[in-house]
């Protein structure tokens, strides 16, 4: 028979307890201590069973903090059709356009029920690869807008940056405040105000090693952490959790 360590034997109990619903996004799991008493076990053994929650995703914490129920990300799905709907809201009254957008489309989340939605704008000098993607000089100016958002308390955040020409996002002076954001309609129909009506997207996708920042704003699970200077921790082959 397969020998199985204790940590993850532990690990199991309440894990299906989350799943069961038993336990609530955000409530406060016990500290260490607690469950190596009750089960009659090695602090390090405990500690080892909820890092193992906190890599498979149940578990949110820092070291040396309060370990909580992760509040789970919603399931997204990105369609090419979304990007038609956007197209085909530019022209639609306001008022349907502030309604919903792609993103809530994407998640199944409504703009309405969203804990936090937060916009900072900013003219920057464009990154060297905005730069070029967009065609610009070095050091041309571009618009940057960059989205926030947490769909419930706790949850970790959403987050998209985009950028616009410094010269043609001047043609609408409204795109560089905050009074009309979140923007009703999104980036086409932002786009449309300045004359430019979007024929074709291209996607590219990419993938990084989360920074510090990153990992607590989005409240990455620790089997995607970076660990030390520059390094990367090396993922354990757990179960997946279920």
């Amino acid at each position: 028979m397969a020998y199985t360590s204790k940590y993850l034997e532990l690990a199991d109990a309440p894990a299906a307890r989350i799943r069961r619903g038993e336990c609530a996004p955000g409530d406060r799991f016990p500290t260490v201590n607690e469950p190596a008493g009750a089960h009659s076990v090695a602090p390090g053994t405990a500690s080892r069973t909820v890092q193992v929650l906190e890599e498979r995703g149940p578990l949110s914490g820092k070291a040396g903090g309060t370990t909580r129920v992760r509040v789970q990300p919603p399931h997204q799905v990105r369609a090419n059709a979304r990007y038609q709907v956007e197209k085909d809201l530019v022209l639609r009254p306001e008022e349907e356009r502030a309604t919903a957008g792609v993103a809530e489309l994407d998640s199944g989340v409504s703009l309405s029920t969203t804990y936090e939605d937060r916009v900072e704008l900013d003219v920057i000098p464009a990154p060297p690869d905005v730069a070029g993607f967009l065609g610009l000089e070095t050091g041309a100016l571009v618009l940057r807008r960059t989205s926030t958002r947490r769909h419930e308390q706790g949850a970790g955040a959403d987050r998209s940056v985009s950028y616009v020409p410094h010269d043609l996002a001047g043609r609408n002076p409204r795109l560089f405040g905050l009074e009309r954001e979140p923007w009703p309609g999104g980036a086409l129909h932002r786009l449309h105000t300045v004359g430019i009506e979007v024929d074709r997207i291209e996607d590219r996708v990419a993938a990084s090693m989360p920074t510090a920042a990153e990992t607590e704003a989005q409240d990455v699970p620790r089997e995607f952490r970076c660990s030390g200077r520059g390094k990367f921790r090396t993922p354990r082959p757990v179960r997946p959790w279920r």
